[in-house]
């Protein structure tokens, strides 16, 4: 009797979650690295504690570390989504692994389904990790605006996860996604205000990291946890990326 299609997409998912945890670069790039950046920042930096505009009568009230623990949250999202995820299709491109499963009575799309949630959830166990320990060890508060905060992390999920399928469907080697993943994952530090405050880039620059998926989300997320007005063109640029990028992967997507 053939496997029901819930049953194989199931035993297809936890096979994929063990092959994801016997993985020690993907555990920790992907699970610990934002944690432990953002709480030895907090810990040793010593602009931690200043508050984060001086300028705003409101925002002087907060400190750095809080403003910045959504762009650390943004790091996240963007380092599943640019390098673990779009790296294992590739992979399992260049071994011939799709085609093979194209030949047996398991579509090789579930494997594809498969890979997604792993990395979601591997995405929402590292944002809840890093969330605690901002929460239980740097004192930072949680979001001002939970529901506006919610629909921002979405929206960067989906935002960003469209480049990463787009670089999955072209990608012929693993080698190939990897540099693509990596290039979208540097600039995206960058534009996403990990290196330099979104608040302190130039203008043309600024201007540039918030028709970004990344950029927006970390804008975004960032309203909404210090409670300033609602991000409206940040949601749009977001929504945009993800109702263009996730069709557009779909289209290109290559199995061999």
């Amino acid at each position: 009797m053939p496997a029901r299609p819930t049953s194989a997409l199931r035993r297809l998912t936890l096979t994929e979650g063990r092959l994801f945890l016997r993985d020690p670069s993907a555990l920790f790039f992907a699970l610990l690295f934002p944690a432990l950046l953002l709480t030895v920042l907090g810990l040793v930096m010593p602009w931690a504690d200043l508050p984060f505009d001086e300028t705003d009568p409101e925002l002087a009230g907060v400190t750095w570390i809080t403003g910045f623990t959504p762009i650390m949250l943004v790091l996240a999202i963007a380092t599943v989504s640019f390098t673990t995820f779009p790296t294992l299709v590739a992979t399992y491109r260049q071994r011939g692994v799709l085609r093979r499963m194209s030949t047996t009575p398991v579509p090789p799309w579930k494997l594809l389904v498969a890979q997604v949630l792993v990395n979601l959830a591997a995405l929402l166990v590292a944002c809840l990790f890093a969330l605690a320990l901002a929460v239980g060890v740097l004192d930072v508060g949680l979001p001002a605006q939970p529901a506006t905060f919610v629909l921002a992390f979405v929206l960067t999920v989906l935002g960003t996860f469209a480049i990463g399928a787009v670089i999955a469907a072209v990608a012929p080697t693993t080698s190939a996604a990897t540099g693509f993943g990596m290039t979208a994952y540097f600039v995206s530090l960058l534009l996403g205000g990990v290196w330099v405050p979104l608040q302190v880039m130039p203008e043309g620059l600024r201007r540039v990291a918030e028709l970004t998926p990344v950029g927006a989300g970390s804008q975004a997320m960032t309203a909404a946890w210090l409670a300033q007005p609602f991000p409206t063109s940040s949601m749009v640029v977001m929504a945009v990326w993800a109702l263009v990028g996730i069709p557009l992967a779909a289209r290109l997507f290559r199995w061999t």
